[in-house]
């Protein structure tokens, strides 16, 4: 009887050690993507350096947790391996002041292609991808966004319209302010053409929202009109997915991305990290918004060898930003 007692208690105390081991692995992981620990090095895939040809791969050391990201919409459509940097915003990240400077890049800008001469830049990743695969469409693309605005950048996240959509779903729809009236003149579903979403706070559902973002025809400002839809969607995405009832199902989030991303260099503890350093987010607090001004003119583009619309951005004006936000 007492040899049959001490084996139960063998196995007890078994039992009750591996819990606590686990318990002691959870709280290990879970005290490595704090901030303030997992931040402590941050890749570089671009330096910011027009003549630096070896910015990738590279890390840094931060003394505080800061990083510059940079967010990519794609118009690459289902089965389809190349795609236009249709979007593009810069964020930098300052987890400990909790602050968050963004700066919208426009599409059209006039950039240098290195062996292909001057383009707009939503031209330079597809023709990188095209001509030498996804990864350095990529690469290229976020370098040429660098060398514009002059800062590193240590972070990118892709994704096209069908994975926005699906960010948003994922979250069960987002209430957005849209700060003008929208005619959708350009939309990915054909039962929406010429619809007209009056200017205040709707409650959207993926699919709205993807049709909400893609609009710059019928806009007043064109493009910089529809970076200012992008930034509502993205400070509605935020609230949503940060807010104190949803910041239990974050890590159920994270793991879901690879349905909606194309690319990232971020991996799910980066992610995790971002999440918990973000959680109560409060755009109208915490997010500074800002666009570069520039000039549109018709000229030479050395990859299409015509003349198409170019914008020539102010670079008084990004450095001025960057000087002060970045």
């Amino acid at each position: 009887m007492k040899k049959k007692k001490s084996k139960w208690k063998i196995a007890g105390f078994s039992l009750l050690g591996m819990i606590l081991l686990i318990i002691a692995g959870l709280g290990f992981e879970y005290y490595k993507i704090q901030p303030g620990n997992h931040f402590t090095t941050v890749p570089v895939v671009s330096s910011g350096k027009t003549e630096d040809t070896t910015s990738t791969n590279k890390s840094v050391e931060v003394k505080d947790p800061e990083f510059n990201l940079l967010l990519i919409g794609s118009d690459e459509r289902k089965g389809q391996k190349v795609g236009h940097s249709d979007s593009m915003m810069l964020v930098h990240v300052d987890l400990t002041n909790h602050q968050y400077d963004a700066i919208s890049i426009p599409r059209d800008t006039r950039v240098h292609l290195d062996g292909y001469g001057y383009t707009k830049l939503t031209s330079v990743q597809y023709i990188m991808q095209a001509t030498k695969g996804a990864q350095k469409g990529i690469e290229e693309a976020v370098k040429a966004v660098g060398e514009l605005t002059g800062v590193p950048i240590n972070y990118y996240v892709e994704t096209n319209y069908g994975g926005f959509q699906a960010m948003v779903d994922a979250i069960d729809g987002i209430e957005m302010n849209v700060p003008f009236d929208v005619k959708l003149t350009h939309p990915w579903y054909a039962e929406n053409k010429n619809k007209v979403i009056n200017a205040g706070t709707h409650s959207f559902d993926g699919k709205m929202v993807a049709e909400v973002v893609h609009e710059r025809y019928s806009l007043a400002s064109g493009e910089y009109g529809r970076q200012k839809l992008q930034e509502e969607a993205l400070k509605g995405i935020a609230k949503k997915a940060l807010s104190p009832n949803n910041i239990t199902n974050l890590p159920t989030l994270v793991k879901s991305i690879p349905d909606f991303v194309i690319a990232t260099n971020m991996s799910t503890q980066d992610m995790l990290s971002l999440g918990l350093a973000a959680k109560d987010f409060n755009p109208e607090t915490q997010l500074e918004y800002h666009q570069i001004p520039g000039e549109g003119k018709r000229m030479y583009d050395d990859i299409l060898k015509a003349n198409n619309y170019q914008l020539v951005i102010d670079q008084e004006k990004i450095k001025e930003l960057v000087t002060k936000n970045f």
